[in-house]
């Protein structure tokens, strides 16, 4: 499996597309959240996957700066490749990257709530209550 970081402009038409296909998949189909996925932060963004020996997305993030403040999201593991422990390497290895690229910045997201202790694991902390984003409860955390 390999990890790949492009910004968009590096992306091609087809590895956007696979992108999309899947943040949509999860986070619009799945979660049944009618929401505008494809945004601005896009063109912005890094992003980064695991991609499969087949070429498929395996797991995604993306991530931008904003103010001073490091941000990631649109985490996901497809389907296949779910219980096989590659949140984590993808939460790792983008972790890396906002280290490597972005030294000395804070990181800040917006996790869903029922994850905070999975970002927990990686030294997250809340700091903020939990809040509805598109009817799914979510909480700010920052890494310590």
């Amino acid at each position: 499996m390999e990890y790949i970081v492009k910004n968009f402009n590096e992306l091609t038409t087809k590895e956007f597309y696979q992108i999309a296909k899947e943040r949509v998949a999860v986070f619009v189909v799945e979660q049944n959240c009618p929401y505008q996925e494809i945004d601005e932060t896009d063109e912005v963004a890094l992003h980064t996957y695991f991609q499969s020996e087949n070429g498929e997305i395996a797991a995604y993030t993306r991530i931008y700066s904003e103010n001073e403040t490091v941000h990631f999201g649109r985490v996901l593991v497809t389907k296949a490749f779910r219980k096989t422990g590659l949140g984590k390497k993808v939460v790792a290895k983008t972790l890396e990257v906002i280290a490597e690229k972005f030294p000395n910045q804070k990181v800040v997201i917006g996790a869903q709530a029922y994850l905070q202790d999975f970002y927990g694991e990686f030294g997250f902390q809340a700091i903020s209550e939990v809040y509805l984003e598109d009817d799914i409860p979510h909480i700010d955390m920052e890494l310590a």
